[in-house]
């Protein structure tokens, strides 16, 4: 005997990342505004605070950009706490590992915040197929 079942599916639109020069025009505007923020607060020589604050803002912009974006997330934010995080403020400097260090910490950041957005959001638009109850059947409390 054959039954018939109605099969339902609730998919879900998977949000659109933002353009990456919106994200990047955030990642300069929030590194420069969260560096000043620091620099008032706790003084210029005190480096070790930004990088930590630098990076969730790009950790938090990964969350709404492309993958591609997650690279020039990293440089501008770091462009912004070599610049102005680190003495003599506004001289670009190349400290080898230091800077390396932090442009690995940044980028890493950025692809976190990315990968945790798209996990998230395939979660979200993930195809259930299940069967519909009919009207009859009694319900589990």
């Amino acid at each position: 005997m054959i039954e018939w079942a109605l099969i339902t599916t609730g998919a879900r639109p998977v949000p659109r990342p933002a353009a990456t020069p919106l994200v990047w025009a955030a990642a300069f505007g929030g590194a420069l505004l969260l560096v000043a923020l620091l620099n008032t607060l706790v003084g210029i020589d005190r480096p070790e605070l930004a990088l930590p604050a630098v990076s969730l803002l790009a950790a938090l912009l990964g969350l709404f950009a492309r993958f591609t974006a997650a690279p020039g997330t990293a440089l501008l934010c770091w462009l912004i706490l070599n610049a102005f995080a680190v003495p003599p403020v506004g001289t670009l400097t190349w400290a080898g590992s230091r800077d390396a260090l932090w442009l690995t910490c940044l980028y890493t950041a950025a692809l976190v915040g990315t990968v945790g957005a798209r996990l998230a959001h395939a979660r979200a638009a993930y195809r259930r197929v299940t069967l519909a109850e009919p009207d009859d059947a009694p319900m589990d409390p």
